[in-house]
């Protein structure tokens, strides 16, 4: 089923192309006040954080920067920090028998993304507006402190079991948030490997049951005012296989990007129902990480021992062919794109490269992307059916790659 014709053309949209991709230029109504300035950090809600924190670190190029536990005074959560650049994650474990809420996450999500928190301007008035406008507020705000300031939080419920903290750093000059303590411990082999040049988060995707893509987007415009920045329909986003449908929010100043993904009817099982089946449940399915130098950054992340999907090499001899009359030119070599599997989206105005990783853990759900934007704010379309394609193949191996058959039930091939 396709995205109806009426959700295409609202006010502001421009067509890119024939090729069903939409970019919006309305952003819709502005806060009176309060103001959503960038990803903060993304909690990771792990079976064990010290090795989750680890792995992270000496594969992706991460450094500790902050920790709270036992030896900190906390007594329930132990939660590792780690830092690249302006990206900050949290791997977060439950410390004690009986933590059911934790317990009960580990239990139907595995290893996965529990909350996406975003920097902000007055907290207290972007709880009140999204209170009214209909979101649950999982906790009201309120303040931590220590010698180095005070933050104001607050929690709101998102997709499935996903939250997002609102961080509102009223002159907090600590090393990350009030309770938490420098590293215990700092990896002497982190030094000398290669420097994976990673920056900031660029997007993070969240996957939907089928169907479940328009209210999720949405529920950001009603509730965070946010607004539609980008879109895609199974038309273009299909294999012979599988396919899906995506929408992309966004904040007023669009520095916060929140892919909303669903499948879409095909003749297999689609990677984003894999992750449906595997998650429990809508959730993230990947956080893309920016670089300003993918060609080093893929390169030192492969030395490192990060694994990332295959492409074909007929991707390539395709790709030489489109740019031979593009009216954009691609400054990196394309056979040492072909060399690292790197793919490359453009359009008439620019490019962007990018190439994601397999799954971060042995559950085929959350993974990662790294990307390299040229003058360009897509998400990489014109790469899905590749992308699709790759992952078709690691999910026939996993023996997910499923025929479904008129009633609706899956059979092996």
């Amino acid at each position: 089923m396709a995205v109806p014709r009426e959700l295409w053309q609202c006010r502001g949209v421009v067509p890119l192309c024939h090729c069903h991709r939409t970019t919006y230029t309305d952003k819709g109504e502005k806060h009176q006040r309060g103001r959503f300035i960038h990803f903060h950090s993304i909690t990771f809600w792990v079976g064990n954080a010290k090795q989750a924190a680890s792995y992270y670190c000496n594969k992706l190029g991460f450094e500790e920067l902050a920790y709270r536990g036992l030896e900190t005074g906390s007594r329930e959560v132990v939660s590792h920090v780690i830092k690249q650049d302006k990206i900050i994650f949290v791997l977060s474990s439950a410390l004690n028998p009986g933590n059911e809420e934790m317990g009960e996450h580990m239990v139907k999500h595995g290893d996965g993304v529990k909350d996406v928190a975003f920097e902000v301007e007055d907290c207290d008035f972007i709880v009140q507006k999204a209170k009214e406008r209909g979101a649950v507020v999982v906790k009201e705000p309120w303040v931590e402190e220590d010698k180095f300031g005070k933050v104001k939080f607050a929690v709101i419920q998102t997709y499935g079991d996903t939250t997002h903290t609102l961080v509102e750093k009223l002159n907090y000059k600590g090393l990350f948030l009030p309770g938490y303590h420098a590293p215990l411990f700092r990896d002497p082999l982190l030094p000398r490997l290669p420097s994976a040049k990673l920056s900031f988060v660029d997007h993070v995707v969240g996957n939907q049951p089928d169907l479940q893509m328009v209210p999720v987007a949405d529920w950001y415009q009603k509730n965070l005012l946010f607004h539609r920045f980008w879109s895609v329909d199974d038309k273009q986003l299909h294999t012979e296989f599988s396919a899906l449908r995506s929408i992309v929010v966004t904040n007023y100043e669009e520095t916060i990007k929140m892919p909303i993904n669903e499948p879409a009817n095909g003749k297999r099982k689609s990677q984003i129902q894999e992750y449906i089946d595997y998650y429990g449940g809508a959730g993230v399915q990947h956080i893309a990480l920016n670089t300003s130098d993918i060609i080093s950054a893929i390169t030192n992340l492969k030395q490192r021992g990060m694994q990332f999907m295959d492409v074909p090499s007929s991707y390539y001899q395709l790709l030489r062919e489109r740019l031979k009359t593009a009216k954009i030119k691609v400054k990196e070599s394309i056979d040492k794109l072909e060399e690292l599997k790197i793919l490359v989206d453009f359009d008439e105005k620019g490019y962007l490269l990018q190439i994601f990783t397999k799954p971060v853990q042995d559950r085929p759900t959350v993974f990662l992307e790294v990307i390299q934007r040229h003058n360009h704010q897509g998400f990489g379309a014109g790469n899905f059916k590749s992308l699709f394609e790759a992952i078709e193949i690691d999910q026939d191996a996993r023996g997910n790659l499923t025929v479904l058959s008129p009633n609706g039930e899956t059979e092996r091939m």
